[in-house]
């Protein structure tokens, strides 16, 4: 009973194995078929894509390239109009700077000019305020020289040297005040006392003490004069 038992089984088992067999073999075989069309489509399309020209790319990858290309054509056009406009800039700063250094420099040579001028005037005053008791002196001698002798040689003599000394001092710019019959003026007569008149009205110059003297503009020596009361 026991040896039956396991014929039967085995024959069972052999049954079992052939009927399963076939259909494994057929699974197999489907998978492998699957397998090798899944690898030629692999290969039919890298071939497509490697035979594929540039030229027949794909629309939306032309247009990209195309768009990239003009950002970079737009890109170096705005890069060139900020360059340019950046050496504008820098070149109407140099030119605002060297307009104001030549203002700078007019205005340093004008006050230059002015201290020079005042420099000299105050020296060529100087000078000349020493000059004139000379010329006081060469009036009162000559005031002194009796009229027989005024046609003499030497009254002559003193004479042009008392009138070539005003003419030097004319062209250096020193002139006389006028004084007599002139109404009275504190920026050029210097009033030393009051006196009476009838030919000139009150408050006009009478008589002159010492003559004044003008340097250009300025006065280099007051008139100092009698005024009618």
């Amino acid at each position: 009973m026991e040896d039956v038992t396991k014929e039967e089984i085995i024959k069972e088992a052999i049954e079992k194995a052939k009927k399963e067999d076939p259909k494994k073999a057929k699974k197999e075989k489907q998978a492998e078929k699957a397998e090798d069309k899944k690898e030629e489509t692999a290969k039919a399309e890298d071939l497509k894509e490697k035979e594929t020209p540039a030229e027949e790319q794909p629309e939306e990858e032309a247009r990209e390239s195309q768009e990239e290309g003009a950002e970079e054509k737009k890109g170096g056009f705005f890069k060139k109009k900020d360059k340019t406009d950046k050496n504008k800039e820098r070149i109407e700063e140099l030119e605002d700077k060297v307009k104001r250094q030549l203002a700078e420099f007019e205005n340093f040579r004008n006050r230059t000019e002015k201290e020079k001028t005042q420099m000299y005037d105050m020296g060529a005053k100087s000078v000349l305020e020493k000059i004139l008791p000379v010329i006081d002196n060469f009036e009162r001698g000559l005031a002194t020289v009796p009229e027989d002798q005024a046609q003499g040689a030497f009254a002559e003599g003193m004479n042009m040297i008392y009138k070539q000394l005003l003419s030097e001092l004319e062209k250096m710019g020193v002139t006389p005040i006028e004084a007599v019959g002139k109404e009275f003026d504190p920026n050029l007569h210097n009033a030393v006392m009051q006196v009476e008149s009838e030919e000139y009205e009150s408050g006009f110059v009478a008589q002159e003490m010492q003559k004044g003297y003008m340097y250009r503009d300025t006065v280099l020596r007051h008139s100092m004069v009698g005024v009618v009361s």
